[in-house]
């Protein structure tokens, strides 16, 4: 049977991944069993896997403002010690990344050979961790590409959107960031299709397809709850005065998955649907008196 190792385990996506991949041999790696700076351990720890998931990451995307140092050690210096460990117990590595390695000045999807350029600090170390693992590891590496990631594991925009549903009366979101809300079970889904058919390197955007805004997004998730969606209400970004820019466009293509034989991810419509009803809905429930 396949061994797997799931590194970043106990976060929204790794959790996902540990339960999607139950017919595997799977173990799963939180910080505390695992931690991909220390590259010490790192051969020995993964001695008899043959296939490395590392969800690990800083994604505090405005805290790597001011916290640079911090955002490359896990974004980029520990996917390159994975990478090196991979290359000596001829593991295959996937490693996570992100929209935020693009400037989001595009209009059309971007290709997986789309050159980056990425603005905040949050892309740029994301876009180091893709170079070196590529570097260390080329043959035996695959570049998950994904965005806009929700699920009901952790904090995610539709829990934060829903949950501030149930105390105001208006919310204001933006309308002028485009993307593709993509469910945490579908990026388990997809990595689990790529092994499958037996794929050990390339890059692939994993995201539920088609676009939307953020306000579009939550206007839905406020239909799902059936409330009065009118009570979203659009604004623009520069309402909101952050650290860190936000891509305008974030929206990524698939003929990776075309490339390769396999079929292109489903629509964020239909993933939502389907995680509406699997968990997502608890999230638009007023708090049980303990």
């Amino acid at each position: 049977m396949t061994r797997i190792a799931v590194v970043g385990a106990r976060g929204m996506l790794g959790r996902d991944l540990v339960g999607e991949f139950h017919e595997y041999d799977i173990h799963a790696f939180g910080r505390n069993e695992l931690d991909i700076t220390n590259s010490g351990s790192l051969t020995e720890t993964l001695e008899g896997y043959s296939i490395v998931i590392n969800a690990a990451a800083f994604t505090a995307v405005d805290d790597a403002e001011t916290q640079r140092e911090e955002a490359f050690a896990i974004n980029a210096d520990g996917p390159r010690n994975l990478a090196r460990a991979c290359r000596v117990i001829e593991a295959t590595l996937f490693q996570i990344s992100t929209d935020y390695v693009f400037d989001g000045t595009a209009s059309t999807p971007y290709g997986e050979d789309a050159v980056p350029n990425p603005q905040s600090v949050y892309g740029q170390s994301k876009l180091a961790g893709e170079r070196a693992v590529l570097t260390e590891n080329p043959d035996s590496t695959i570049i998950v590409r994904t965005s806009w990631l929700y699920g009901v594991h952790g904090t995610s925009f539709p829990r934060s959107i829903l949950q501030a549903g149930l105390s105001r009366q208006h919310l204001d979101v933006v309308n002028d960031q485009w993307g593709q809300p993509t469910w945490t079970v579908d990026v388990a889904r997809l990595i689990s299709r790529l092994i499958s058919a037996g794929i050990s390197n390339g890059v692939f955007h994993a995201t539920n397809s088609g676009k939307t805004t953020w306000h579009a997004f939550a206007s839905r998730l406020f239909e799902l709850a059936g409330w009065d969606s009118s009570r979203v209400r659009e604004t623009t970004s520069e309402t909101f005065n952050r650290p860190a820019p936000r891509p305008a466009w974030s929206v990524l293509g698939h003929n990776g998955w075309l490339k390769r034989g396999l079929p292109a991810p489903r629509s964020w419509e239909d993933a939502l649907a389907e995680a509406w009803d699997s968990g997502l809905s608890q999230f638009a429930l007023p708090e049980q008196p303990s």
